[in-house]
């Protein structure tokens, strides 16, 4: 069973509220794809530096990479939750009335560029100014919460709520709870040796389909990924950073990654062509921006978990073996524009070519 309920267990109040949770989340997925990726390009263009595209093997399960930061890439983290997060989680989550979204915590922050004239209400995700909102406080470090308010009279009315949020739950110990569900150890990492536990930790990673030992905004995000598994509902982890070049989103779905790819003429005549769709339409809906004779469009894998990654079928005790892989490529697509709203991804199986 998973950790958060099926919606088929749900009453009708939480099916509906499940539903539009559903629906902000396509809303912010559209955003954070033109935020991570797009907004991201042009900062390169506006300094006269080459775009760093993402190469194909980056995306492969288990890749070994050196990360270089790119200061113009936008850097981000955002925890989006179906439910609120009751108070007794403030051990671990740093969401206090200090750093909520309040006029006062705002305009005391000083890495804010934010005029005096402060609107309460486009806190609100069903504001017309919410991504407005949301797009301001993006670059200030750590994570953005974006949960159900508890206080509006408004049933499941969302609110980015805190800004400024850390992640306190030490990785061995989100490493401890992930090898616990999955039997590899029955209570505590260490108790088959140090190397073990290592092994673990670069297990860990691989799980959430990072590089071993990636940067900060990365492992908060999969820290927070693993923590939130104690709550029963939906959370929805998103980050980008300056050394991946790319949207990762993590949630009951699984794992994805969404890059700028280049394709040249041939390769989008062969996508179009395999796909029934005229060469000017692809131009249209799925190329974001044109360079000399290649067009970059966006580029989204999908990841599922192997066997090896799941708890076992009898709940016995096993031994981690570091040479079996814990996440395989299920799905890669090139994604329309954001906000495109007639055209769907189209399959292109390229990572392995």
């Amino acid at each position: 069973m998973p950790f958060w309920s099926v919606r088929e267990s749900l009453s009708q109040a939480n099916k509906l509220r499940r539903s539009y949770y559903e629906l902000l989340r396509d809303e912010l997925d559209q955003f954070l794809l033109q935020y991570a990726l797009v907004d991201s390009y042009n900062n390169f263009l506006r300094k006269n530096i080459a775009y760093p595209f993402v190469e194909k093997r980056e995306l492969k399960p288990r890749v070994r990479i050196t990360d270089i930061e790119y200061e113009p890439q936008n850097t981000f983290l955002i925890i989006f939750v179906e439910d609120s997060i009751s108070a007794d989680h403030k051990k671990y989550i740093s969401f206090y009335d200090l750093n909520k979204t309040t006029k006062d915590n705002i305009l005391k922050s000083k890495t804010l560029p934010l005029s005096c004239k402060f609107d309460r209400g486009q806190k609100f995700f069903d504001s017309a100014r919410f991504f407005d909102f949301v797009r301001m406080l993006l670059p200030v470090d750590y994570a953005l919460l974006i949960q159900r308010d508890p206080a509006s009279r408004i049933n499941n009315r969302y609110i980015l709520s805190h800004f400024h949020v850390r992640i306190d739950w030490p990785v061995v110990e989100a490493a401890e709870n992930l090898a616990i569900n999955l039997r590899y150890i029955s209570k505590d990492i260490y108790e088959k040796g140090d190397k073990y536990a290592e092994d673990i930790q670069k297990k860990f990673y691989e799980y959430y389909a990072l590089p071993v030992m990636a940067g900060g905004r990365r492992t908060a995000a999969i820290v927070a990924a693993q923590y939130f598994k104690r709550i029963p509902c939906i959370t929805s982890i998103y980050v980008g950073s300056s050394g991946s070049r790319a949207l990762i989103r993590i949630s009951e779905r699984g794992i994805s990654k969404a890059i700028l790819m280049n394709l040249s003429e041939d390769e989008i005549n062969q996508i179009a062509a395999s796909n029934c769709i005229s060469y000017n339409a692809f131009i249209k809906n799925y190329v974001v921006a044109r360079e000399r004779k290649d067009n970059v469009c966006i580029f989204q894998t999908i990841y599922s978990f192997t066997n090896h990654a799941r708890p076992p079928d009898d709940g016995k005790l096993r031994e981690l073996r570091s040479d079996l892989y814990w996440q395989a490529v299920e799905g890669q697509y090139i994604l329309p524009k954001p906000k495109v709203w007639k055209y769907p991804p189209l399959p292109y199986n390229t990572i392995y070519s």
